[in-house]
């Protein structure tokens, strides 16, 4: 895949670079377990809402509305499913990463083409803003290296498992999963909404 930068104009669609200063985040980031095969993902890790950060985000990211800050970390490099929130997640990492991306705009009768996904490079030590009309999903290492990635959300999403025949897309709170027929998720009873390649990064 062509691996553009979240500096490129590119990325402007999808989300922002989103300015502050960092180090206490990330050295608190720096302690969070990485699982040598696969991924996890904590919703709300209390190290990281303990910082003094925490206080400032919860008014300039959220506008004073309920954050959580949680963590993505491990070793993936596939694309398996997309997602979406119906509000914008911040992610901030120690290491370069990627993000996989497309726009919900871009899904056409409850598929999306993998071929409408791009691939956006992440610095060490740059938040980033990953707008609500963002899908995307766990992020990928550098070369097969592994990532410790925050995830900041409002608080209460992704906590409560869901299961819905009325509402196949709603997998967890405040979380709506498009699925990779390739993908655990899809073999878990997610829904297949990603028609094309499994992606690699």
């Amino acid at each position: 895949m062509v691996i553009h930068s979240v500096f490129d104009p590119e990325f402007k669609p999808y989300g922002e670079v989103f300015p502050g200063e960092w180090g206490e985040l990330l050295k608190a980031l720096s302690h969070c377990p990485c699982p040598e095969d696969g991924t996890m993902y904590v919703p709300s890790e209390p190290s990281l809402e303990s910082t003094s950060t925490f206080a400032h985000l919860i008014h300039k990211f959220s506008g004073d509305l309920p954050l959580q800050l949680g963590f993505c970390s491990g070793h993936n490099q596939k694309l398996n499913c997309l997602e979406f929130h119906r509000d914008s997640e911040l992610n901030l990492a120690n290491e370069d990463f990627i993000l996989l991306l497309a726009r919900r705009e871009e899904v056409v009768d409850g598929k999306l083409d993998t071929a409408k996904v791009k691939a956006f490079r992440v610095p060490a030590g740059v938040a980033v803003e990953i707008y609500a009309t963002t899908l995307h999903y766990a992020p990928c290492g550098i070369d097969g290296s592994g990532f410790r990635v925050l995830v900041g959300l409002p608080k209460g999403t992704n906590v409560h498992p869901i299961r819905d025949s009325k509402e196949p897309l709603l997998w967890a709170s405040n979380k709506w999963l498009y699925a990779h027929p390739d993908s655990k998720e899809a073999h878990a009873g997610a829904y297949v909404g990603l028609v094309g390649k499994n992606l690699s990064c």
